[in-house]
């Protein structure tokens, strides 16, 4: 194909392909030359242009295909633009030659039609520079359109319109002409004829102005004519023509011609509004032709009139806009609503007619009033509530009762829709919106009553606060007026409507309502009898109130259940005998009341069984079996009764055989066994029933059809926007749609459609759907005899039926068959014996040819699930055998579809491989049928079943890919667009192959290529298809392409298709873009960003009109979509895509995203309300109270964003909060203001989020601060997001304050109207969380601001005191507790940070870089916000503790649920429990935690536990904890109530961390573990651990158990804190009992005294019952961890084995040291017996971990690891087990082995010498040396290898090792007991004094080698110190010397470098030391060395010169006294 890529076509190419490929490459060059045109340069496109035009032109006459010829034309058009003009006028004659042209052949057509679309597009490019021929051309057109058939006309009339568009007002002269011939086309036969002729009209109306004047009545009529019989699309063209026309006439564009031509009228709204209204009551026979029928008063008004009418008022109103009908909304809502008045009783004659009516009425104004703004919206309810107001007040009921139910409707969907928003309209008292709908409940009309029991329904879901009062007002009614009919049927619709609104209310309603709603329908079930005018209202009423408490669920039904199921019992006769009496009794009244009760009773029990399948125990369902026999007898005497009482009976009974029905398809058939074959009988006489006239297919077989084979049928049966009213035309005369008044029970159930009002179909209707569903469940589960005798019956059924009334059987049949085989298939039975396929076979066979599409769809269907279920290769090859010689002989429509479509079926359910053998038989029939182009509608169920054929055959089909692609392109390109459906199904084949070509399709091989060039060719043709659907399809398959090859997918030219069709008026293609545009943007957002902006800039004209890609890019535009979108799987799709974008685009285009958010947010901010705080005030840096800031701005800008509603805002919120999130895993200059502002002036296209926080808090304020409630819960979340990440950036030009401190104003102003008594606890509750999220964040450290927002939560904080009861009764109790423990934990929150705060302060501050006034501040706020807490802190503990026991009690298991309290808790309900379960949950971790922290600041000794009681309202003592209630419980000790609290908090903590669930946050695990440390903390619960052994050991393995389950660090060390804890509490309590023990048994012998700790006199520790175990154990887990070198078993190795050294991450070394700490305090808590069990693994782990981690690091530092580990060492070294009498052997031989262990450390292993760190083993020799008794280290082989190591080390040539060496070795120089320190000092002193004597001779040359020199020193001082009289004079003697030749004299001293002159002074000290202390050796040392003495004296004369230089200056002398010291001393001379 790239051979076709050049500018001239490649003739020679062109001549050696095959047919097929010759179109194909035409298309291809031509697609490409389109492209190719537009960007060549001008002077090369005229140089070929002469061949160009010859080339195009001899196209023309080659038959090119419909897309073809469409390019072709476009080529020509653009050439000519491009190019000279001059060849034009020649190439026109051409195309008028061809059009004039006598040959009438069809092979000749294409050629004409080319050139008529030519000509079209000649004219649109070049315009009026062909103005002078266009008459010429028009004529001959229009006179070629007089024998053209239908392609002909169609092309003709897209010509015209093209000819209009190109010359403008320039058309005049021909205007007339057109306007005639397009007038007779537009009622042409063929559909498409139709929509193209209505668009021509559209544009000729821009000019011709008598189309909206004078012949306005005419196009009207006209387009009326045209609705008749019309399909989906003609009625969308022609009521765009009609609304736009109409639209035009009022707007009346040209007024100055107007005024100049007198009889050009301008005409009002009322003759616009009166012309529509005509059309939609009278249909197309106009004004006066009225004909005999109309005046008879039979004809009515066809349905497809109506529906198109219905449409063009909205495209009417919507061509005005909005501020038009905002103004003209009375007259437009009056004229509307007249539409169904009884004043024009044709459109409301029958009940069918009604219903169709008013749902075009409410569609009308749904469709108007639902496009405008939330403002304008309330305007409008305000008119909908006068009308309802004046319409109440017509005596005639039936004049105004349909028009009351549309207004009421449109009412209820009104305020739906604008949710909390709509609260001011309710409380408007001078509207009284409630008054007018309770006035018009008590209606007449039981229509109008339900109607305004739905609107109720709405405002509750709209207005959670209005439930509860709505509901009280209504039972209240109900109550007082049970004596009017009208009241009882009323009032219980509006409480069933009220109740099933509560589902959609998170906060429910009060529990107690369900008592009295329970009450008042017994009472009224038991009162029915009393009065017979009332009887049937009452039973009515009863069981409706009581069927709809049934939706309130298990929790409020399980209390009413016994009484439910007594009335369920009584409403049945007891037995058959019974049932026989009351037969012979009764009356028709009292029938029709009784079987009233009887159906509402079964249709509460199915209620029951819907919304409360936990109750339905196997007790419950043996109570609800024994009426169903008697329910079913009557069912089988129904027909009797009927017979006996005649036509008034007829609908009860329809209705109880419908709740019947609907109850038993959710019973299990088992528990009904015995009464099968009855109801099946009954069942089979339903469906074949003689006297059903009307054929419901349309609701009975699309769920049995596939959802991919309804496309085939009708476009009615899928989506639209127009769905609503599009419905009615589905369905014969006879039928209606659904409404509410054909089954008034279903007010409280929801509606599959969301949110509109329920439309149950009429009776007739319901009872056949549910008895088909009933029969496909019950035939499968009765015997297979009677299975086989039911189908049989079924057969002769339809045989014995005649004409329309067979077609009805047959439906019925088909369906029951179709439902039973889908339920045997899905259930996994089997058919039965090969008897029973007879019948279903031959059932189905006849369906297949039946007339109805619709059946034959749904029996291709149950033809391959009859073969899925019989699962036998034999039976479905005989049945494929059956279709395909069908296939071959038939020749009629109705065969050849429904044959083809059952291949199609059979393979989708067998899949490809069973059915192997026939895929190519297959293929070739539906091959043969696809190309039967006399039949479309044959071509495009085989295309169909086609498709079906290549998804399910999978990679068997590839053999076949090759053909079937040629076969779709020949198709694509030949199919007239006029058969729209072809194109749809050949969408579908190339879709299928698309998938199954799958990433295939990304090779380079010369197939795959031309496969993939096909497919995309396929696409291209699509995507020009005038139809929406076929156009989705392309976009669909270019998804696809795009998945598998993502490469060859042109990415510019799909997002300029994906935007165009953005706002397509087809809710389909809608569909396709967003489902694709969601699939690009999660792999090239940018790219498709950049795209639809870089083509929105391009486009000449607007992309699309709704969409402002422009100015607010793709993602604006997505976003104006969704606020306008009602469609709720778009809507997803596009928060989705959005959700994508903002992922992988919102930190680099930041500026952008805020703005857009900002922008949504800010465009409908109701300042009149609530007005925004300036955030752009800091410059004054007003601090004022927050009134101060509220500035009202009038932002005067036009808002890219018009009118937002409350969704699209919510929306923009939570875009805010992941845009946050999104910057945080960015760069950290998002959230450091410093390091921003610097990048930014780097470079100013650098853009972080701190720079936009005024923006940020900006948007949190509006929207926190707006009506809708939703909306401030977003804004509330999004202000705690800010706070949260924003609290701690510093504000660089105030230092010690944050940035966020200057917004406290807002944040106050934006918290301040969540605290208000109207406000819903959910919005108070969010408010306490940003509270305490803003006080605890630190950001404002004056307690004056503070304050502000303290005073909030201290006002909720006296609400909440008077627990349960005080709460608002508006919404359900777990409402209020959630309210009352958001308070609490929010209280906590800010408790937990002033404790920790406070004792943080009490540390010394370490750093002093602050300044002291910020430090000064930072305290008085830390001690201040203690003291805020600390005045309500008696009040919060008490609140604290009842809610913590509130949370234990209801975290029991359910096996306690009997102990629970009967009441509830302290802020719980029992009947509220299960709801109040989730709030407690969220909020008991920081309350522990809290609790934890006060209990421990008062040590457990608050001296009466119940101080302050006497402030609260109603004391909520839970310090009464664990009594009973009763007030004669003794009173507890404190003792008692303090372990009761310990108990609580640790019982909590350990069941929380004992089954740690996967959703347990990590807050709360902290918080948990910070408790269990609070506890700890102080002695009273160390001292209740310590003696409760199996506590710590509990303890112990539940913290176990969450290191290993939680890896996070910081879980793992607090877990190893509390462990410390236990463990000292354990010592505590070991120490404690050994004191006691020793004072008792004072006088007594020590041998007796008993051991205490554990191991006892044996030294076992048993697993399981032992402290020290468990602790082991954890150690171990953590160390292995990190070490796992540490655990031979795993590294394979037996005992030690060489390894590097590791250095641990800093986490891993905390946890380590942690680890080690609880090690070396183990001893402790043992027996002497048990501390020699324990110390091998003890020190095998701590010197595992010593070895493990020795690294050397630079400066010889030693790490944290091994410091810990040395602590360790020393801490088990002197432990006072080493030295009790049992232990001591045992412990000095093990401690000898550790010795000997760390100095094998240094021997080289496998002769590798390891990387230890000398220091780090030295330092451990050491410790072992100074801490462990002599004993263990004296013994001769240790002491020697000992010295040996330091003399190896003192070697070294590292300066740093040798000054550490130095220091360990003075340390044990001075060791007081000579038998360890003497030997070391014989063997190491004389190296030591070699190595200073080296010193000397070299000089030091740098700080190192002095230090080195000067720790020597040191060392040789020590000696001095320690050694015996006789040898000091000895050492005193060597030192001097060493000390004196480091002295310079005065001149020396002048030129020596730092070094020497700091050797010197160091000299100099320690001489002058020494001197006066050893005087006597000194001086015989300086007699006996005269040049030492000189030298001494020289230096000491230079020291003093220097020291007199130096004075001066000593001021800035680090150390000003030193050298003046020295000079004081030297008088010992």
């Amino acid at each position: 194909m790239e051979l076709a890529h050049s500018l001239l076509l490649n003739e020679e190419v062109y001549n050696h392909l095959g047919e097929v490929q010759k179109a194909e490459f035409i298309f291809d060059w031509l697609r490409y030359l389109e492209k190719l045109l537009l960007a060549t340069s001008r002077s090369d496109v005229k140089e070929k242009q002469k061949t160009l035009v010859e080339q195009l032109l001899s196209l023309l006459n080659s038959s090119p295909g419909p897309p073809t010829r469409k390019l072709l034309a476009k080529n020509l058009g653009i050439l000519y633009s491009i190019g000279d003009t001059f060849s034009v006028y020649e190439t026109i004659d051409k195309c008028n030659d061809l059009i004039r042209s006598k040959d009438d052949s069809p092979s000749y057509l294409p050629t004409k039609l080319a050139a008529v679309v030519c000509l079209g597009s000649l004219y649109k490019k070049l315009g009026r520079i062909l103005a002078n021929t266009f008459t010429d051309t028009v004529g001959n057109i229009l006179k070629a359109m007089k024998s053209a058939e239908s392609q002909g006309r169609y092309e003709i009339m897209l010509s015209l319109q093209n000819i209009l568009k190109g010359l403008g007002a320039a058309a005049t002269p021909c205007h007339r002409d057109i306007y005639k011939a397009a007038r007779s086309c537009l009622p042409d036969r063929s559909m498409a004829v139709r929509c193209a002729a209505a668009k021509c009209l559209l544009e000729l109306q821009n000019e011709a102005s008598f189309m909206w004047t004078t012949d306005l009545d005419s196009v009207a009529t006209l387009c009326f004519k045209s609705f008749e019989g019309s399909n989906y699309d003609v009625r969308i063209s022609v009521s765009k023509l009609l609304g736009t026309v109409l639209a035009n006439a009022i707007i009346c564009k040209h007024p100055g011609a107007a005024t100049s031509r007198q009889n050009i009228r301008r005409v009002s709204l009322e003759e616009v509004l009166e012309l529509l209204g005509t059309g939609f009551l009278r249909g197309s026979s106009g004004f006066l032709r009225a004909s005999g029928d109309m005046l008879k008063g039979t004809s009515s008004v066809s349905r497809d009139v109506r529906v198109g009418v219905t449409q063009a008022y909205v495209v009417f109103v919507s061509t005005l806009g909005g501020a038009w009908l905002e103004k003209n909304f009375a007259t437009f809502l009056s004229h509307v609503l007249s539409l169904v008045s009884q004043s024009h009783p044709k459109v409301t004659q029958t009940q069918i007619d009604a219903v169709c009516s008013r749902r075009c009425v409410s569609f009308i104004l749904r469709a108007t009033i639902g496009s405008l703004g939330e403002k304008a919206q309330i305007a409008a309810a305000k008119d909908i509530c006068q009308a309802v107001w004046k319409l109440k007040k017509v005596v005639d009921v039936a004049a105004s009762q349909h028009m009351l139910i549309c207004a009421l409707q449109e009412l209820g969907n009104l305020i739906h829709s604008l949710g909390t928003t709509a609260a001011p309209l309710l409380q408007d008292s001078s509207t009284g919106i409630l008054d007018s709908v309770i006035s018009v409940i008590v209606h007449p009309s039981v229509s109008v009553q339900l109607a305004a029991a739905w609107c109720f329904h709405c405002i509750a879901v709209a207005l959670p606060s209005y439930l509860t009062p709505l509901l009280d007002r209504c039972l209240e009614r109900l109550t007082v007026l049970k004596s009017s009919p009208e009241a009882v049927t009323g009032f219980s619709f509006a409480v069933a409507a009220l109740l099933g609104a509560v589902k959609h209310c998170p906060l429910g309603i009060p529990h107690g309502k369900g008592k009295i709603i329970m009450t008042l329908a017994e009472d009224l079930l038991c009162s029915a009898a009393q009065n017979s005018r009332l009887s049937a209202q009452r039973t009515q009423a009863g069981w409706l109130l009581i069927a709809a408490l049934m939706t309130l669920g298990s929790a409020v039904v399980s209390h009413h259940l016994a009484r439910v199921l007594l009335l369920w019992k009584c409403v049945f006769p007891v037995s058959p005998k019974d049932l026989e009496t009351e037969k012979s009794r009764g009356d028709s009244f009292t029938w029709q009341v009784t079987l009233e009760g009887r159906a509402g009773a079964l249709c509460a029990i199915k209620s029951f069984v819907c919304h409360c399948g936990d109750l339905l125990t196997e007790e419950v369902i043996q109570r609800l079996l024994p009426p169903l026999p008697c329910a079913v007898d009557l069912l089988t005497q129904l027909s009797s009764i009927l017979k006996t009482y005649g036509s008034p009976l007829k609908t009860p009974i329809l209705v109880y055989r419908q709740r019947l029905y609907e109850l038993l398809i959710l019973l299990p058939p088992e528990t009904f066994k015995g009464n099968l074959p009855a109801i099946l009988k009954e069942l089979a006489a339903d469906l074949t029933a003689p006297d059903i006239q009307v054929a419901a297919s349309t609701f009975l077989l699309p769920p049995l059809c596939h959802r991919d084979d309804l496309l085939l049928l009708s476009p009615l049966l899928q989506e639209t926007d127009h769905r609503f009213i599009e419905e009615q035309l589905l369905l014969c005369n006879g039928l209606a749609c659904g409404s509410l008044e054909y089954d008034p029970y279903s007010i409280y159930e929801n509606d599959v459609e969301g949110n509109s009002v329920p439309k149950p179909l009429p009776t007739a209707l319901s009872v056949i759907s549910s008895a088909v569903k009933l029969f496909g469940v019950l035939c499968a589960h009765v015997g297979e005899a009677q299975r086989l005798l039911i189908l049989e019956q079924l057969l002769d059924s339809i045989k014995h039926t005649k004409g329309a009334r067979q077609q009805v059987v047959q439906l019925h049949v088909i369906s029951s068959v179709s439902s039973f085989l889908k339920y045997v298939a899905c259930s996994k039975r089997n058919l039965g014996p090969e008897e029973i396929r007879r019948p279903t076979l031959a059932l189905v066979m006849g369906a297949l040819e039946s007339p109805s599409p619709l059946l034959r769809c749904a029996a291709a269907e149950t033809w391959a699930r009859l073969t899925q279920v019989v699962d036998d290769g034999m039976f479905t090859a005989a049945l494929a055998q059956v279709s395909f010689d069908r296939l071959k002989s038939a020749r009629d429509v109705v065969t050849r579809t429904g044959h083809s479509l059952a291949l199609g079926c059979l393979h989708r359910y067998l899949g490809g491989i069973s059915s192997s053998q026939h895929l190519n038989s297959c293929v070739g029939i539906l091959y043969a049928l696809s190309q039967d182009s006399t039949s479309p509608d044959v071509q495009t169920w085989a295309l169909h079943a086609l498709s079906l054929i290549i998804d399910s055959a999978g990679p068997l089909y590839y053999v076949h890919v090759e053909p079937t692609l040629s076969l779709i392109m020949m198709l694509l390109l030949n199919v007239p667009p006029t058969h729209a459906e072809v194109h749809q199904s050949l969408g579908r084949c190339l879709n299928a192959l698309i998938t199954t070509l799958g990433p295939e399709l990304q090779g380079n091989s010369t197939s795959v290529s031309a496969f993939r060039t096909s497919c995309l060719l396929g696409c291209a043709v699509m995507q020009d298809n005038p139809d929406c659907l076929v156009q989705a399809q392309a976009i669909s398959c270019l998804q696809q392409l795009h998945m598998f090859a993502p490469r060859h997918v042109n990415l510019s030219s799909l997002v300029n298709c994906l935007c165009v069709n953005l706002c397509s008026p087809y809710l389909l293609l809608r569909r396709a873009v967003l489902a694709c545009l969601r699939q690009l943007v999660q792999r090239e957002a940018a790219e498709v960003s950049e795209h639809a902006v870089m083509l929105a800039k391009d486009s000449r004209e607007e992309l699309t009109p709704d969409a402002n890609i422009r100015e607010v890019g793709l993602e604006g535009a997505l976003l104006t979509l969704l606020d306008k979108e009602t469609d709720q799987r778009l809507c997803d799709d596009i928060k989705e895509t959005l959700n994508h974008m903002l992922t992988s685009m919102a930190v680099d285009k930041l500026s952008f995203w805020l703005k857009l958010c900002k922008d949504v947010l800010a465009a409908s901010a109701d300042f009149a309300t609530v007005t925004c705080v300036d955030t752009m005030q800091e410059e004054e840096g007003d601090k004022g109270d927050d009134a101060s800031v509220l500035t009202t701005r009038n932002d005067e800008r036009s808002h890219p964003f018009t009118n937002p509603r409350w969704p699209t805002r919510v929306f923009a919120a939570e875009c805010v909060c992941r845009i946050i999130n999104q910057c945080e895993n960015a760069h950290n200059a998002h959230f450091d203001i410093a390091l921003a502002q610097e990048m930014k002036k780097k470079d100013s296209r650098n853009d972080f989020l701190v720079l936009h926080l005024a923006d940020l808090i900006r948007m949190a304020f509006m929207a926190a601060t707006d009506h809708s409630d939703q909306l401030r819960l977003s804004g509330l979340e999004t202000l705690l997001v800010v706070i949260r990440r924003f609290a701690t950036i510093p504000e660089p030009e105030f230092p010690g304050h944050v940035i966020l401190e200057q917004y406290q104003a807002n944040v106050g102003a934006a918290l301040r109207p969540a605290f208000t008594s109207e406000t819903p606890p959910d919005v108070t509750a969010k408010a306490c969380q940003v509270c305490s999220a803003w006080i605890a964040s630190g950001v404002v450290s004056d307690l004056n601001d503070l304050r502000r927002v303290h005073q909030l939560l201290v006002s909720s904080l006296t609400k909440i005191q008077a627990g349960k009861e005080a709460l608002s009764h508006l919404y359900n109790e777990s409402a209020s507790t959630m309210e009352i423990l958001a308070v609490l934990k929010a209280w906590a929150e800010v408790y937990v940070i002033a404790v920790e705060r406070h004792k943080n302060h009490r540390q010394p501050l370490k750093t002093t870089t602050c300044s002291e006034e910020s430090v000064r501040n930072g305290s008085h706020s830390s001690d201040g916000l203690r003291d805020l807490v600390h005045t309500d802190l008696a009040t919060l503990s008490r609140l604290w503790l009842a809610a913590l026991q509130d949370f234990a009690l209801l975290t029991l298991p359910s096996e306690f649920a009997s102990q629970l309290p009967v009441e509830g808790g302290a802020f719980y309900t029992a009947e509220t429990s299960e709801n109040a379960k989730l709030h407690y949950y969220n909020s008991w971790a920081l309350i522990l935690h809290a609790t934890a922290l006060w209990l421990t600041s008062t040590g457990f000794v608050v001296a009466d536990p119940d101080e302050g009681a006497s402030n609260l309202s109603r004391p909520v003592t839970p310090t009464s904890m664990c009594q009973g209630s009763s007030s004669g419980a003794a009173v507890k000790s404190p003792e008692d109530v303090y372990t009761d609290r310990f108990h609580l908090i640790l019982g909590i903590s350990v069941e929380f961390l004992c089954s740690l669930r996967s959703d347990a946050t990590m807050e709360s695990i902290t918080a948990c573990l910070h408790a269990l440390q609070a506890l700890l903390d102080v002695p009273w619960p160390r001292s209740k651990i310590g003696s409760d052994q199996d506590l710590g050991i509990e303890l112990l393995n539940v913290l176990h158990r969450v290191i290993l389950t939680r890896e996070s660090p910081s879980i793992q060390l607090a877990s190893l804190e509390v462990v410390r804890q236990i463990i000292c509490a354990a010592q505590e309590h070991v120490k404690e009992k050994r004191r006691s023990a020793e004072v008792d048994d004072g006088a007594a012998e020590k041998e007796t005294l008993p051991e205490f700790g554990e191991g006892k006199d044996t030294g076992g520790l048993v697993p399981g019952k032992s402290l020290v175990f468990a602790t082991l154990e954890l150690c171990v887990c953590i160390l292995v961890r990190q070490l796992p070198e540490l655990n031979p078993k795993l590294t394979g190795s037996p005992g030690v084995k060489a390894t590097k050294p590791q250095t641990l991450s800093e986490d891993g070394s905390k946890l380590v040291s942690a680890a080690l700490v609880i090690l070396s305090e183990l001893p402790a808590v043992c027996s002497p017996e048990g501390s020699i069990s324990i110390l091998p693994t003890v020190l095998y782990l701590t010197i595992g971990v010593l070895r493990e981690t020795a690294v050397r690091l630079p400066g010889c530092q030693l790490s944290s690891t091994v410091a810990a580990s040395l602590q360790a060492l020393k801490g088990i070294l002197s432990s006072p087990m080493a030295r009790a009498e049992k232990s001591h052997a045992a412990w000095t031989n093990l401690l000898r082995s550790a010795l000997t262990t760390i100095l094998d450390c240094w021997d080289p292993v496998d002769g590798t010498h390891q990387e230890l760190d000398e220091v780090s083993l030295l330092t451990a020799i050491t410790v072992f040396i100074l801490s462990s008794s002599p004993e263990v280290t004296t013994i001769p082989c240790l002491q020697k290898r000992c010295i040996e190591k330091f003399k190896v080390t003192l070697e070294t040539k590292d300066p740093m090792v040798q000054i550490k060496t130095y220091q360990l070795l003075l340390s044990i120089f001075q060791y007081p007991n000579p038998a360890v320190s003497y030997p070391y000092i014989y063997s190491l002193v004389s190296s030591i004094l070699e190595k200073l004597q080296e010193i000397d001779k070299r000089k030091p040359e740098d700080t190192t080698e002095l230090q080195v020199f000067q720790e020597g020193v040191k060392v040789l001082e020590a000696l001095v110190t320690v050694a015996e009289e006789q040898h000091r004079a000895q050492l005193v003697a060597c030192l001097l010397p060493i000390l004196i030749s480091f002295l310079l004299d005065e001149n020396a001293l002048g030129s020596a470098t730092s070094i020497m002159r700091n050797l010197h002074d160091f000299a100099l000290q320690n001489l002058m030391h020494i001197g006066p202390q050893y005087s006597s050796v000194f001086k015989s040392v300086m007699a006996s060395s005269p040049a030492l003495k000189t030298r001494l004296e020289a230096a000491i004369k230079g020291n003093q010169e220097s020291v007199k230089v130096r004075i001066p200056t000593s001021k800035h002398t680090k150390h000003p006294g030193k050298n003046s010291s020295i000079q004081l001393k030297t008088n010992f001379l």
